[in-house]
C-alpha cells in the first residue's frame, strides 16, 4: 500500500470533488481484448489501482467490466466513501424512462447503492439490431437528472458530446453537466472545447491520454500506437 500518496481533487459545480486521476477500464475484457471477459484481470487491477493510491475508477455498461469492477471494490479495504465511481449510459438506452432503469442495472453489476459520476456515453442513441434511436439526447438528460434525484448518482455528465450539443443543453435551462469525458492528447488536444468547458465551469475529463491504442491501417505509414512507443514501454517496465 501506498497511502502517502494523495491525487489532487476537483471540486465540480455541483459541489462535488472528484480524483483527477482515475483507471480506466476500456479494453479490460481479457487479454486479447476479446468480448466477452473471459477472465478476472479488470477485478485484480482495480484491487492493485486502489492499493497504490488511486481514488477513482472508470467504467461503462458497455465495457462489459462493471462486474469486475464491483467485485474489485469488495475486494478492497478501502471505504467506499473514499472511492470515485464514473459509469455510462449506453447508446440503447437513450429513452427518457430507460436511464433510471440502465443505471440500477449498472448499480447491481457494481453491487453498489449510487455511483459519483453518470454519463451519456455517446450523445446519439443506436438501438441492438444497429437502428439509430431518433431519441433526443435533452430527453435523455432529463432521465440523467432523475436519476440524480432519486440519490442513484452524486453527479451527472456527458462523454464525447461537442460544444454545440452542450449549448443545447444549457440554452433549455437543464441542470448544467458537471463534467465531459472526451479524448485529449497530444494528438488531439480540443483546445476550444476545453476553453468552452473552462468559461462554463465543466470539468474536462481526458481519456486516452497517450492517443490511440490501435494501429491506423488506413495510413501505412502511420506511426505506431503511443502505447508501443519504446520510450513509455522502458518507463512502465
Amino acid at each position: 500500500t501506498n497511502a502517502s500518496i494523495q491525487v489532487p481533487k476537483i471540486k465540480l459545480n455541483d459541489e462535488n470533488e472528484m480524483p483527477a486521476i482515475a483507471l480506466g477500464t476500456w479494453l479490460g475484457m481479457n487479454s486479447t481484448f476479446g468480448l466477452p471477459p473471459k477472465s478476472d484481470e479488470v477485478e485484480h487491477a482495480v484491487k492493485w489501482a486502489l492499493n497504490a493510491g488511486y481514488r477513482h475508477i472508470d467504467t461503462a455498461w458497455i465495457y462489459r467490466v462493471e462486474d469486475q469492477v464491483g467485485r474489485g471494490l469488495k475486494g478492497s479495504e478501502v471505504k467506499r466513501e473514499d472511492i470515485f465511481i464514473t459509469t455510462k449510459l449506453w447508446n440503447d438506452r437513450h429513452g427518457r424512462d430507460a436511464v433510471v432503469p440502465a443505471l440500477r442495472e449498472s448499480l447491481k453489476n457494481l453491487q453498489l447503492d449510487y455511483v459519483d459520476l453518470y454519463l451519456i456515453h455517446w450523445p446519439c442513441g443506436q438501438f441492438l439490431n444497429g437502428t439509430y434511436d431518433t431519441t433526443d439526447y435533452l430527453d435523455t438528460w432529463q432521465g440523467m437528472m432523475e436519476a440524480k434525484k432519486l440519490g442513484l448518482t452524486k453527479s451527472i455528465g456527458l462523454s464525447n458530446f461537442n460544444q454545440e450539443q452542450i449549448q443545447r443543453i444549457l440554452d433549455h435551462g437543464l441542470e448544467k453537466p458537471a463534467a465531459l469525458q472526451v479524448e485529449i492528447n497530444l494528438n488531439l488536444q480540443q483546445p476550444e472545447l476545453l476553453a468552452f468547458c473552462k468559461s462554463q465551469n465543466i470539468v474536462v475529463q481526458g481519456y486516452t491520454p497517450f492517443g490511440s491504442l490501435f494501429y491506423n491501417k488506413a495510413t501505412p505509414d502511420a506511426p505506431l500506437p503511443r502505447i508501443d512507443d519504446t520510450h513509455l514501454v522502458e518507463i512502465a517496465n
